[in-house]
C-alpha cells in the first residue's frame, strides 16, 4: 500500500536565509542576476528548472560555497559572508550533489564528522557526541552498517548516510542538492522519505534543488522556478506548476492532472515545444 504523506501546516515564520539582489558569475560568466528569495522557518522548499538556469549555483551561494558578485545572502538577519565558518556549520548543513567520502572512511566515522563543528581544543570528542551520532545513525536505518566503508555502500545507502551526517551536525537548516540523482525509482522515494521526516518531525528547515518536477510537488511545501538565473515563479505547487509556465520554463507542452495518490498536481508531458 503507498504511504501518503501526512504533510505538517504550512507556517509563516522567521526568515531564516535569504538572498538579496544576489549576483552569481563564474569569472565574466553571469548565471543567476539580480535574485531575491527568503526562507522561512520550518519550510520545505524545492528548487526547480531546466539545466543550466542557475539551481545549483544559488543553492552553493546560500550555503556559503559560493561568494556573490553583488547583493549578499543573509541567514538569520546578517550576512552569511561575515559570519564565522563553524558559527555558520552549526546552523546550516550542505550536502552537494555528489559527494565524495576518503577511500575506506566507515559510516560511522562520516556521521561522527557532523560533531566536528561542536567541538574545539576546549570541547573535545563526548558521550554526547557518542549518543548524537547513535541516534542519526538509528534514525535513518543504518546502526548496521556503522562499520561498512562509505564506498561499498548502494547509492541510496550513500546518500542516507551523508544525510545521516548531517542530522548528526544538528544544523537547523539543510541544503540539498540533487540528493536523488543516480537512484532509481524506489530509492528515490526512500531518500525523499527521509528528507521529508527530517522536516515533518524534527522541524528542520530543507530546501532541496530537484529535477522530478512530480516528486517536487509531492514533498515540497513551496516551489521556487528558475530561468536563465532569475527566479519566475514561488508558491504551493498548485500556483507554480501551471501549464503555461511549464510551457514558458521548460519548453514543455504538458498537462497538469491531480497526482492519484497525494492530491497534489502531476505533470504529464505532450510534447516539446522547440
Amino acid at each position: 500500500m503507498t504511504q501518503v504523506l501526512h504533510r505538517p501546516p504550512v507556517r509563516t515564520g522567521p526568515v531564516r536565509l535569504a538572498a538579496e539582489r544576489v549576483r552569481l558569475a563564474y569569472d565574466d560568466r553571469v548565471v543567476v542576476d539580480d535574485l531575491d528569495l527568503e526562507l522561512t522557518e520550518g519550510s520545505f522548499t524545492a528548487i526547480v528548472g531546466p539545466n543550466g538556469c542557475g539551481k545549483s549555483t544559488l543553492l552553493r551561494a546560500l550555503g556559503r560555497l559560493m561568494r556573490p558578485q553583488a547583493g549578499r545572502v543573509l541567514l538569520d538577519g546578517r550576512a552569511i559572508a561575515r559570519t564565522p565558518t563553524r558559527e555558520v556549520a552549526r546552523v546550516l548543513g550542505l550536502l552537494p550533489q555528489t559527494p565524495t567520502a576518503p577511500e575506506g572512511l566507515t559510516v560511522a566515522d562520516l556521521v561522527a564528522r557532523g560533531r566536528h563543528p561542536h567541538q574545539s581544543w576546549l570541547r573535545q570528542w563526548s558521550r554526547d557526541d557518542e549518543a548524537v551520532v547513535a541516534e542519526a545513525l538509528a534514525w535513518t536505518d543504518l546502526s548496521d552498517l556503522a562499520d561498512r566503508p562509505v564506498d561499498e555502500l548502494s547509492g541510496g545507502q550513500r546518500q542516507r548516510a551523508w544525510i545521516s551526517m548531517a542530522l548528526a551536525q544538528g544544523t537547523d537548516l539543510l541544503l540539498l542538492d540533487e540528493p536523488t540523482t543516480y537512484l532509481d525509482l524506489s530509492h528515490q522515494i526512500d531518500v525523499l522519505d527521509l528528507v521529508f521526516r527530517l522536516h515533518a518531525d524534527r522541524g528542520r528547515t530543507v530546501v532541496v534543488v530537484l529535477h522530478d518536477l512530480n516528486l517536487a510537488a509531492r514533498y515540497a511545501q513551496r516551489l521556487v522556478a528558475m530561468k536563465d538565473g532569475a527566479l519566475v515563479a514561488s508558491g504551493t505547487p498548485a500556483e507554480v506548476l501551471t501549464e503555461r509556465l511549464l510551457a514558458d520554463v521548460f519548453d514543455l507542452e504538458a498537462r497538469v492532472i491531480p497526482d492519484p495518490v497525494a492530491g497534489t498536481p502531476m505533470v504529464v508531458p505532450v510534447r516539446r515545444l522547440r
